[in-house]
Formats: C-alpha cells, structure tokens, sequence
C-alpha cells in the first residue's frame, strides 16, 4: 500500500514515521501547556511514540506529574496530531535497541549513561492532514479551487481512534 492508502493508526505511523521531529506538548505545574521540539527514534504501527530525554528535565517531571501529552509533527506535505499519554521508561536495553547517531549530540555518554530515561506516548486519538502528490498537487488544487470557485479539496484528512488498536 501507498502511504495514501493506509487505514486508520497505520496510515497514523506511516506519515509520523516519515516526520523526525515533533513538538511534544505536557502540562506544568499550575495547568499550563509547555511545547518543546524532540526528535523521536521509533514510531510503532499503532501511532507509539519513543523519545529520549535526561532524566532530571522539565518534560520527564511534567510527565510523571500529569501523563496527558499531545504530539504534533509537521512536513511540508503531511501533518500529525497525536493525543495520549506519556510515561518514563527507564530501561538501558531499550535506550541501546533505540539509539542513533543523532542522540549524541545531547547524550555524548551514549544510551547507557544513567542520567537517561525515555518518554513513550501511547497515542489515543490522532488527526491527520496528507496532501499526496506533494506542493505541485497543492498548488494545482489551489489555482483549481481560485478558478472554479470551489473550495479547496486538495488532501486528505482523518481522526482515528488509536487505542482500539492497542
């Protein structure tokens, strides 16, 4: 199947998956939403999230406080929304079977350092918007839209249910 024709929490984890980096969104303290960029190493079929993140950090105190998380994540052709809920992994087997190149940069001690954790999302709910065909088919759909007067109709747009998956 093409990424266009993937159902539901597939088509979820195939356009995520394509999509490094997201802004993952927890709750502070006083109720108030914190938004910060991270990459994410593994997307799971069902829309599962995993990130690393230093154990002592905002996000990790957040987490474990209120578990409630949204995911966001955006290319110039597809855009995810990911409800859920996140909790802190301490497991070094899995911080080695995820780690990448990438993470050095933040964690030049390498997976087994013990100042690391990992935040998983099991996502709830998602939304999605693809646009197939990329910036031409949007550009087309847009000058179709302008001449016909018609409204734009050009990409794909769905909400799943990810925890009937899980």
């Amino acid at each position: 199947m093409t990424s266009h024709e993937t159902p539901g929490p597939a088509k979820v984890a195939d356009l995520a998956s394509d999509i490094k980096f997201a802004m993952l969104t927890t709750v502070d303290a006083d109720g108030e939403l914190v938004s910060r960029p991270m990459q994410h190493q593994e997307v799971e079929g069902d829309g599962d999230l995993w990130f690393f993140s230093s154990r002592d950090s905002r996000k990790v105190e957040h987490v474990r406080a209120n578990p409630h998380v949204a995911v966001t994540l955006a290319s110039t052709n597809s855009w995810v929304s990911i409800n859920g809920s996140a909790e802190v992994v301490d497991d070094a087997q899995q911080a080695k079977n995820l780690w990448s190149a990438g993470m050095e940069a933040w964690f030049p001690q390498g997976p087994e350092d013990d100042s690391i954790v990992l935040i998983k999302v099991t996502g709830e709910t998602a939304e999605y918007w693809d646009t197939p065909g990329g910036r031409v088919a949007t550009v087309l759909s847009l000058v179709k839209a302008k001449v016909t007067g018609e409204r734009y109709s050009g990409g794909e747009n769905e909400k799943v249910d990810l925890g009937a998956s899980s």
